[in-house]
């Protein structure tokens, strides 16, 4: 009779699970869906070496231990580059401090004639003071960017601003071994961001 008792319990349960996997469905037993594109590759991304805006001289291989988010942009850029990073900065935010201690975010700089590392030094701390902006002869530049396919080219304007740079605006998101394991279209919201990186860090 109690063995009966527990086997019909048993049944009940597994009954009632069911009925909420029907209910809800079966977000458990999903592969996790990530917002950016998804990057299948066991190479290291390629070093490069350039200039914080601390002055000192860093190398992506630096940071070997974190995952690194990596953005190419520009300080006078009037719209996409302020709204990642501000998106970067509440994502970072929205993690807990552990998991936020083991990302390092990275500002490229597409503009080097015009960012300097005291211009750097003005821009990229105030969105987040842990985040490190990087400049460097052209050569340089086109040493990180070209490698990770990131485009970026002068577009000549009037005004007092004389120039923008057109550039790539997607982030990537480089794992503890420096391999590219996600990029994020421009226009991923904090949040979603927060999340794929809350993923990748347990």
């Amino acid at each position: 009779m109690k063995l009966n008792t527990k086997l019909l319990a048993v049944v009940a349960a597994i009954l009632v699970l069911l009925l909420l996997l029907a209910r809800f469905g079966l977000p458990l037993l999903r592969p996790y869906v990530f917002h950016g594109m998804v990057m299948q590759t066991s190479e290291q991304n390629n070093d490069f070496t350039l200039t914080a805006h601390t002055g000192e001289r860093v190398s992506l291989a630096d940071f070997r231990g974190k995952y690194v988010i990596l953005y190419f942009g520009y300080t006078f850029c009037p719209d996409v580059c302020p709204t990642t990073m501000a998106q970067l900065a509440q994502a970072m935010k929205l993690l807990d401090a552990p998991k936020a201690e083991r990302v390092q975010v990275l500002f490229v700089s597409v503009d080097p004639e015009r960012d300097t590392p005291e211009r750097l030094a003005q821009y990229v701390p105030a969105f987040d003071p842990t985040f490190i902006g990087l400049t460097g002869t052209p050569d340089e530049i086109a040493a990180a960017a070209t490698p990770m396919g990131i485009y970026y080219a002068k577009n000549e304007v009037g005004g007092a601003s004389g120039y923008l740079v057109d550039h790539t605006a997607s982030v990537m998101v480089l794992d503890e071994e420096g391999r590219v394991r996600l990029i994020w279209p421009y226009g991923t919201t904090a949040a979603e961001m927060a999340e794929d990186l809350d993923h990748l860090l347990r």
